[in-house]
């Protein structure tokens, strides 16, 4: 897999000839370094969680930074908080497009030196683990092993057994969720922070409510609040807005929550083999965050804002997925089933019955193989997703 191609790597190669620094985040472990290593051959590669490198940097900024003149990589560059203001100084004095490329897994860090030193000056996007598009059609076969192994590229570089799966998972959790998350938190009680990043994936799919994440967890909704978004800011969990015009109803106005890959928050949920989700209650959900991340995936590859939201009047009718299109408002209903059934189709037909105006025919995403237009409904296999040929007709 490190000799995949990503589909972010144009997008990458167009900002470095418009920006002299490049600014990569994501979460840990979803190929960022691969990448850009492989994008950016040419530059010296330096890594500020080496204790080495990072010590230098800190002991002798100038003699640092003096070896990099003509540009470099600085991979986890938050680690580093000095870094931004030297760099806004040598790109101000020698404007060369790419000559600088940092990368970042914790995008809360790194935003704050960005947003106070190099506005206007870098170029900014995000890595998210592997899309189906990324994976090649011979290995979208099977749904449930998709949605239990996620995207993360350590998990699909060779074959791997459950149980190497769920040791990789487990050590994740332990070295970045508990040891980095926790850490920039400060929390004191890991077993309540333990139990709320499960409770959060109990709830992928779901509209948050973080008075009862709050209760639930054993904590204050202060604090839940605050270990939401760093979970969110780095990369773990995103929330998915709602529409904001009201189209005449009353709106649900609460974000849902989703984890950013579905292998993830099945490990927290205790899945530990592929065929546990046959039957499990939040299959729905779970196949919902997957392919909420692959259409976000998709989008920020593009190099384009995700701009995805979902609809719902207080009556609960309304669309999983909205996003605007020169077309219209393209509406989207999510369904885990692998059958066609009148009762999904008649889901699909209602995706798009709130809106007004002219709009594109309503999508009808759903968990089998099949590929066609029904009853003015246009039902796209979960495998479809990784063509980008959907993509562009939604653009058209």
């Amino acid at each position: 897999m490190n000799s995949c191609p990503r589909d972010l790597a144009a997008t990458l190669h167009r900002l470095a000839g418009q920006f002299p620094v490049l600014g990569l985040t994501g979460p840990r472990q979803s190929g960022k370094s691969t990448l850009v290593r492989q994008l950016f051959a040419d530059k010296p590669y330096v890594s500020l969680e080496d204790p080495g490198e990072l010590g230098f940097a800190q002991s002798d900024a100038q003699g640092f930074l003096r070896r990099f003149e003509n540009g470099a990589v600085f991979d986890e560059a938050q680690r580093w908080p000095p870094l931004f203001s030297y760099l806004q100084g040598m790109v101000d004095t020698r404007r060369s497009p790419g000559r600088f490329v940092l990368t970042g897994s914790q995008q809360f860090g790194l935003m704050a030196g960005i947003s106070q030193s190099l506005a206007g000056r870098i170029g900014l996007t995000r890595l998210l683990p592997l899309a189906a598009s990324e994976l090649g059609a011979k290995k979208l076969q099977d749904l449930s092993l998709h949605l239990w192994r996620g995207g993360y590229p350590a998990l699909w570089q060779q074959p791997s057994t459950a149980a190497q799966a769920n040791d990789w998972f487990a050590s994740y959790i332990a070295t970045y969720v508990e040891r980095d998350v926790r850490q920039l938190l400060k929390v004191q009680d890991l077993s309540a922070f333990q139990r709320f990043v499960r409770l959060c994936a109990g709830r992928t799919g779901c509209l948050l409510n973080l008075v009862n994440l709050a209760a639930d967890t054993g904590i204050s909704h202060p604090t839940a609040r605050q270990w939401l978004s760093v979970l969110e800011s780095s990369e773990l969990v995103f929330l998915l807005p709602p529409y904001h015009r009201n189209f005449g109803k009353r709106l649900v106005k609460t974000p849902k929550l989703y984890f950013t890959d579905s292998g993830l928050a099945c490990w927290l949920l205790g899945l530990r083999e592929p065929d546990q989700l046959w039957l499990h209650p939040l299959r729905g959900a779970l196949f919902g965050t997957w392919v909420m991340a692959e259409l976000r995936k998709y989008r920020l590859n593009q190099g384009l804002p995700a701009d995805m939201y979902f609809w719902r009047d207080n009556n609960g009718r309304g669309a999983d997925l909205v996003f605007e299109t020169p077309a219209g408002l393209q509406c989207v209903e999510i369904k885990s089933g692998q059958t066609l059934t009148a009762d999904l189709i008649r889901a699909g037909k209602q995706a798009n019955r709130f809106v007004s105006e002219p709009s594109p025919a309503p999508w009808l995403i759903h968990g089998g193989s099949d590929n066609y237009t029904r009853e003015g409904v246009r039902c796209i296999s979960w495998q479809r997703l990784a063509c980008p040929a959907l993509h562009e007709t939604a653009a058209d």
